[in-house]
């Protein structure tokens, strides 16, 4: 009986340890979209540039076009947005967070941009990974 207790309370303590931890995940990767969300719309792109992996490695699918490199991605923006009038106001609005592994997550969500030369909104799908103790954007889908 004794074990048994032992059992049950570890596995409580456990259980709300790895909540805890993906609350705490998840609050990291909506502070890192919350500071794009600012970057962008003071027309820093490389500031926006910040949550994504700094790698050959990035993913970047848009407009049935897949590009890679953090470089690459950086060069796509600033050729899209030449100008604050481009950037304009970003506003993400999340659908849903979900974990993949515990160092993985996918956001799935809408982006909304308010610009002079005309609004644009779409969705996407960005995956997160831990990497060295920080979250990343590795992959993202948008359209």
């Amino acid at each position: 009986m004794k074990y048994f207790l032992l059992a049950i309370t570890l596995g409580i303590f456990v259980s709300c340890t790895e909540t805890s931890n993906d609350a705490e995940d998840i609050d990291q990767i909506k502070k890192i979209l919350h500071d794009q969300q600012t970057s962008w719309s003071n027309g820093d792109i490389e500031g926006f540039m910040a949550g994504y992996w700094e790698s050959d490695s990035l993913k970047f699918y848009s407009g049935a076009k897949l590009s890679k490199g953090w470089e690459t991605t950086l060069e796509n923006y600033n050729l899209r947005y030449p100008s604050k009038a481009h950037t304009g106001k970003l506003q993400f609005k999340i659908a849903d967070i979900s974990k993949i592994n515990k160092d993985a997550y996918w956001v799935m969500g809408e982006y909304h941009l308010t610009r002079e030369v005309g609004d644009a909104k779409g969705t996407f799908l960005i995956i997160f990974k831990r990497i060295n103790g920080d979250w990343k954007i590795v992959a993202d889908s948008s359209c």
